[in-house]
């Protein structure tokens, strides 16, 4: 197997692990807010916290894998992320695990913009949405694996080995990363001569940027702003699914303990046929009718799709049917997801990294809205499913915004 596709099957094991590890805090959540006396608006705060400190931190990591490479970078992300797994299950109390996920979220930022980094090094462009649907593919099976581990794990040796378990998988990922890759396919050892020159053809040549005036001329550029609108939305339903949802299933819709892995893992198993089927529709259109509206086109369908579902899920009275169509939600964003991220390297060139920070710092700001918006409007209407009417609005506005989002356009620094 050609070395760029070991090099994504790398990346594959290092999403899967990050879900993992993202997803289990929801899966044990009702044993954590029991075992430490937390109320709904409590629990909002500690899944807010990660993601606001995962948020600010996008863009300064971002913009140093520009400069340092990927290598070193991520290496120093998963083993600060998988130490705050760690010490996730030594939390005794509402401040201390307030803390600690939000560390975790610090360590864990720019994990996928370094991951787009690598991207971009290694795939020339008309393979990157294709490239994006694997590392993301890989996401959703991790978080699908997630409940069934996770509740395998909490019923044998209780919920704090959930996170003992999962941060030493991680670290054991690092080590892996950082004695094995090089930031550049021509290090490489063993990489053949014709695999060299189908990487490097048509590739830019990496000219060293002041990182201030990188910054600058993201924040002056409206495409960027318009890309960090739409994953900002794109974010408030893809976090619920990962913090709010196993809650939801259990409270809103009265799942039992005994299918609440199944029901879980669902929108991500469904989630890996919409990274999957995105990311290759993408790179097909963009063939046959330009980049443009290959990636526009499948990522305003997909999120206006998914508005839809979450929407509709609330008003149907069947439960199982109502948690089908919440799940298929998940998989029309998760059709979007990989064209997200390929996009913000279309626009960000040689400083993907920066521009992929900057959406995902937007994102995460969505993220931290929603996790800590759901718990007092849920505490202030009674209602599970009036949180999940005004998610659904969101995202179909997101879905909107691709029409002002044009890969064409790059940022010149």
């Amino acid at each position: 197997m050609q070395k760029r596709f070991w090099v994504l099957f790398v990346l594959a094991l290092f999403s899967i692990i990050t879900y993992l590890d993202r997803t289990s805090i929801s899966i044990t959540g009702s044993q954590i807010t029991q075992d430490l006396h937390l109320s709904e608006k409590e629990f909002g705060w500690i899944m807010g916290s990660f993601a606001f400190a995962y948020g600010i931190f996008e863009i300064p990591v971002g913009l140093w894998g520009d400069f340092k490479g990927p290598k070193s970078v991520l290496f120093r992300i998963v083993l600060s992320w998988s130490v705050f797994t760690i010490l996730t299950g030594f939390s005794y109390s509402f401040t201390m695990l307030f803390i600690i996920r939000f560390l975790f979220g610090l360590g864990e930022a720019g994990a996928y913009p370094n991951a787009t980094i690598v991207v971009a090094r290694w795939f020339p462009k008309q393979e990157a949405g294709r490239a994006q649907s694997f590392i993301w593919i890989a996401s959703r099976i991790g978080a699908a694996l997630a409940p069934f581990l996770s509740i395998y794990i909490m019923s044998i040796l209780g919920w704090r080995y959930v996170f003992y378990i999962f941060g030493v998988v991680g670290i054991i990922w690092a080590i892996f990363w950082v004695l094995w890759f090089q930031n550049e396919p021509k290090d490489m050892p063993g990489i053949d001569e014709k695999e060299l020159a189908h990487i490097e053809f048509g590739r830019e040549v990496k000219i060293p940027q002041n990182n201030l005036q990188v910054f600058l001329k993201i924040i002056k550029t409206p495409n960027v702003w318009a890309l960090m609108s739409m994953y900002h939305c794109l974010l408030y339903g893809a976090y619920f699914y990962l913090s709010w949802m196993p809650k939801y299933l259990k409270n809103g819709k009265g799942v039992d303990d005994a299918h609440i892995a199944f029901l879980a893992s669902l929108p991500f198993i469904l989630g890996t046929i919409g990274c999957f089927s995105g990311g290759f529709l993408s790179d097909f259109i963009s063939r046959k009718k330009g980049l443009k509206w290959g990636r526009r086109s499948v990522g305003m369908f997909g999120l206006v799709m998914s508005g839809c579902c979450m929407l509709s899920s609330t008003f149907i009275a069947d439960p199982m049917v109502s948690i089908v169509i919440l799940a298929f939600g998940l998989a029309f964003k998760d059709f979007t997801l990989p064209v997200s991220w390929a996009t913000s390297a279309d626009i960000g060139g040689q400083n993907s990294g920066a521009v992929a920070g900057a959406m995902g710092m937007a994102g995460q700001l969505g993220s931290t809205i929603m996790s800590i918006a759901f718990g007092y409007i849920l505490t202030a209407t009674g209602s599970w499913d009036i949180p999940v009417r005004i998610i659904g609005v969101v995202v179909i506005c997101g879905g909107l915004l691709w029409l002002r989002i044009d890969p064409t356009k790059k940022i010149a620094f």
